[in-house]
């Protein structure tokens, strides 16, 4: 019989592409889950890794092993759910600002589904500001926002993300003068950095665009009609950075992402999220600030 302790590693394995990152991920040494894949690949008779320069790559029976991995993990903690109150199989409430959905959420969602798949994750998107309010009326139970956002509820910093000026890979917005720009209201703290950085370089700019949702703005940048402000991890495929070569002043601070939830709202399900969320580290270019132990 297949040991879902070592399932959990190889998966682990599999989804941060990196023993290193999957022992922490388990709660592991990296020298036990090395043990655990060595026990499962002698097991099966097959070699679930490849090596590749210094890391690996999954083989073909590796490849064939994920979905079943899964799948068994799933029925491991559906059964937990049916017989025991171990598994989690409430509901959570999650707020995050759009400009962070884009390319955090995949992977929250995903790492959280795999871990907890009969609890109830449960989506709201507004400005850091809001959910902040929101989570201190107990209306949410955590949100990723902002650090200058924060006000004066519990912050917990996880990353940082330097902020830096895009647009569109068709058109320069750019070269016009007055710089066209579509950023967030007035109480942003990117735009009021980003026109702050653009007085002191002297360069005029006028609001083309002033919205709080990114759904609005992002077809406006993708048009080539405007220029904005993005944390690094938030550039599509569709938009390019601008930087001193492109004559737009550098954007030196960066911005600080973490976690506000209240006290009063201390779930298991809410931990376990804020314990995912923690975990995925630095993705896109990001630099890891606080990691809980």
């Amino acid at each position: 019989m297949l040991d879902t302790d070592q399932l959990r590693s190889f998966l682990a394995i599999v989804d941060t592409g990196s023993f290193t990152r999957a022992s922490q991920r388990v709660n592991k040494t990296q020298s036990a889950v090395s043990m655990h894949m060595r026990r499962l690949e002698e097991q099966l008779g097959r070699a679930l890794f490849i090596k590749q320069g210094r890391g690996v790559r999954l083989s073909q029976d590796g490849e064939t092993l994920v979905d079943f991995a899964r799948q068994m993990l799933r029925l491991e903690a559906g059964a937990l759910a049916a017989v025991s109150d171990k598994a989690l199989a409430g509901r959570v409430v999650l707020g995050m600002p759009d400009d962070y959905a884009e390319w955090l959420l995949p992977d929250i969602v995903k790492q959280f589904s795999r871990q907890h798949p009969l609890a109830e994750l449960s989506i709201i998107c507004d400005t850091s500001n809001i959910l902040v309010e929101r989570v201190g009326a107990r209306e949410i139970d955590l949100a990723v926002v902002t650090s200058t956002l924060a006000g004066n509820a519990p912050f917990e910093p996880v990353l940082e993300q330097p902020l830096v000026w895009v647009a569109s890979k068709l058109c320069s917005p750019h070269e016009r003068r007055p710089l066209p720009l579509a950023l967030d209201g007035p109480t942003c703290s990117w735009r009021q950095y980003a026109l702050a950085t653009l007085e002191a370089a002297a360069i005029p700019y006028r609001m083309l665009v002033v919205s709080r949702s990114r759904a609005a703005i992002a077809p406006v940048v993708e048009a080539g009609l405007a220029v904005t402000v993005l944390p690094l991890g938030s550039v599509g495929d569709t938009y390019r950075v601008l930087g001193e070569a492109e004559g737009m002043p550098r954007l030196i601070r960066p911005t600080r992402i973490g976690i506000v939830r209240s006290p009063a709202v201390a779930t298991r399900e809410a931990k376990a999220l804020a314990d995912v969320i923690r975990s995925l580290g630095a993705p896109r270019g990001g630099n890891v600030v606080a990691k809980a132990a």
